[in-house]
């Protein structure tokens, strides 16, 4: 197992932001790990002022991406030999198999947490993942930004991105996973891992934008499932399914009752005319 899977291995073990439990466990943690972690910061807001470059070297800033659509928060570093590879990988993929397109229902923004990287490293960037997500469109949609270190620092921190630079394996240690943002530039929802569920996706871009991306299926869906910010993911919320069938059934009841004393009401008024 190389040195960036065993961090994924160990961060989904342990839980995302879970401090591991005390004594012989804590103690066994290599050194490079025991501070790299994914923090919740549900509700805080994003530094929108952070100055960063993107992948043409023009300078920006990280608001100029928010105001009109939720926005998808990834963070890698360009040079990563496996994890931020894996992660890019997987947001392309659930992006692939979503209706909605990247640039018009929502927009993506991957900053680069390694402030030595380079445009030149974020425009191959781009190249590669937009031809793997398949829709040339989308890279208005997409956006590769690289920054300084007082830069990332601001961003890494806002949505608790802890990491470590390794200088055994002279890598990062960190966790991995999406960060889905309201357009006003707050934390709405954390995905978790290196493959993300589309139904997690699109429910968490549902939510976000309260309600103006999706249709009144997702809004429909969305009271049967429920947000757990321990697994970064979207699960079946069991009672709220059991009532909805409930309103379901008497709706059901209700209408099988109408159609049945319309039909007595049209069979005594025949046999009146008759």
């Amino acid at each position: 197992m190389t040195p960036a899977a065993a961090v994924f291995v160990l961060l989904s073990a342990t839980g995302p932001g879970s401090s591991p439990a005390p004594g012989a466990v804590a103690d066994a943690r290599p050194a490079a790990l025991r501070d790299v972690a994914f923090d919740q910061r549900l509700g805080e807001a994003l530094p929108l002022d952070a100055a960063l470059v993107d992948e043409s070297g023009r300078a920006v800033r990280l608001g100029d991406y928010f105001g009109r659509r939720p926005v998808v928060l990834s963070l890698a570093y360009y040079g990563c030999p496996m994890l931020c590879t894996l992660s890019l990988n997987g947001l392309a993929s659930a992006m692939k198999t979503l209706s909605f397109d990247a640039g018009r229902e929502f927009d993506v923004v991957t900053v680069s947490f390694e402030p030595k990287e380079t445009p030149e490293q974020a425009a191959s960037a781009k190249k590669t993942y937009l031809e793997r997500y398949g829709r040339p469109e989308a890279a208005a949609g997409w956006h590769f930004l690289t920054g300084d270190a007082a830069a990332v620092a601001a961003v890494t921190r806002a949505v608790g991105f802890r990491y470590a630079w390794d200088e055994e394996t002279r890598q990062y240690a960190h966790p991995t996973g999406v960060v889905v943002a309201t357009p006003e530039g707050r934390i709405a929802r954390y995905l978790y891992g290196v493959e993300y569920a589309p139904k997690d996706l699109r429910f968490a871009l549902v939510e976000a934008s309260a309600g103006r991306v999706g249709t009144p299926v997702d809004q429909l869906l969305l009271y049967c499932y429920e947000y757990d910010p321990v697994r970064g993911r979207y699960g079946a919320a069991i009672m709220r399914t059991v009532r909805f069938m409930g309103i379901l059934t008497v709706l059901g009841l209700v209408a099988l009752i109408a159609v049945l004393r319309r039909g007595e009401r049209t069979a005594a008024a025949s046999g009146e005319v008759g």
